[in-house]
């Protein structure tokens, strides 16, 4: 069974998603509020953290923000009824990887739940270093540093910024990067691609010289030197 922490106030929902869990050899934790998660995470080992935002004592934000500053690796997927566009931005710069709006499809729920825990238990990985002008990550230690500044990205962030540094200047399209990124099929919020653009940028790009992530209108993303045309 995989331990992962869910944080969720209504008790019937805790419930009912932890059953189906179950099903699927995963074993959730269920904390009613944010002052019991935070204890519960500071004394257990889990691999996935599930957060609601409106939560008794101290919210999903405040919380995902601690969870983060912990565990920089633990995947966190927020799962609430918030669907504005600044909800969804403060929560990836809260430290969340991922993103679900209720009403929402168990089906949806448990492939995202799949794709994070494979991927933090993927293992025997050679140490790598992608470099681009100033920008250089470490694709083992999950560092990555511009001018010799350490630059801390989520997951989700540094797994985008990863394919893109490997595509070597070659122009990614949404639904590539959907696929490679989220590996999954189905849309997610359609917007959700330009947020964590815009957050590498905000990271990668606005704090230095020179700008590295560029878009091509009706195409997609891609990465280059400063000096390539």
């Amino acid at each position: 069974m995989v331990p992962i922490l869910f944080v969720e106030d209504e008790f019937k929902l805790a419930q009912s998603i932890k059953s189906e869990l179950l099903e699927h050899d995963i074993d959730a934790e269920i904390a009613f509020d944010g002052n019991i998660a935070e204890q519960l995470f500071i004394s257990n080992q889990y691999q996935l953290v599930i957060l609601d935002i409106n939560l008794p004592f101290q919210n999903g934000f405040e919380l995902c923000k601690k969870i983060r500053h912990q565990n920089p690796d633990i995947p966190i997927i927020m799962l609430t009824a918030l669907g504005e566009i600044e909800d969804k931005m403060l929560a990836f710069d809260s430290g969340a990887d991922d993103y679900i709006v209720k009403p929402f499809h168990f089906k949806e729920l448990i492939a995202r739940i799949h794709v994070f825990l494979k991927r933090s238990t993927a293992s025997g990985k050679p140490a790598e270093i992608l470099k681009i002008e100033d920008l250089e990550v470490d694709t083992f230690q999950k560092i990555v540093r511009r001018e010799n500044t350490l630059i801390m990205l989520t997951t989700r962030e540094f797994t985008l910024l990863e394919l893109l540094m490997r595509a070597n200047g070659r122009i990614l399209s949404k639904s590539e990067i959907m696929e490679k990124v989220w590996n999954i099929n189905f849309e997610t919020n359609s917007n959700t691609i330009e947020v964590y653009i815009n957050f590498l940028r905000n990271k990668i790009d606005k704090p230095f010289s020179g700008k590295l992530i560029h878009t091509k209108p009706g195409f997609g993303y891609f990465l280059k030197k400063q000096n390539e045309s």
